[in-house]
């Protein structure tokens, strides 16, 4: 039995994962923080439209899904670089954030969604009691 091996094939596996291919475009970029009671995500999706983005939540599952259509079919392509077809992205919400208020906003190419933190997660002040005296222990 002859056996082929090809030393860049790992490689380009790793890159076609890295950047993606025409196929399979790679993941939106994303950038996520905490600002005060708020959990912040920021994806971009430039040239998507509105309406072809579809967020859902299923347990502590975020996921986006978007679709960047090509341009209009029978035109001459002098270039074609851009990106186009299904972009996913998937992020796991800790028990910390409040899933069920989440608000997604899409502006200039950027989508912004916000998760309330818990009001369990919360810090909170705790009072503390104890008696006015020490006693002493007898032996």
């Amino acid at each position: 039995m002859l056996m082929r091996t090809d030393p860049f094939r790992d490689l380009d596996r790793l890159t076609e994962a890295m950047l993606g291919t025409r196929g399979r475009p790679a993941v939106m970029p994303m950038d996520a923080y905490r600002d005060n009671d708020h959990f912040v995500i920021h994806l971009d999706l430039p040239g998507v439209s509105t309406d072809s983005i579809d967020l859902t939540v299923e347990q502590n599952v975020l996921t986006v899904h978007a679709e960047r259509k090509p341009q209009a079919e029978g035109n001459e392509r002098i270039v074609a670089e851009r990106p186009h077809g299904m972009f996913s992205r998937q992020v796991f919400l800790g028990d910390t954030l409040d899933a069920d208020n989440l608000t997604a906003d899409y502006d200039a190419g950027v989508l912004t969604i916000k998760l309330p933190v818990a009001e369990k997660a919360k810090p909170r002040k705790v009072e503390i009691t104890g008696g006015q005296g020490r006693k002493e222990i007898a032996s």
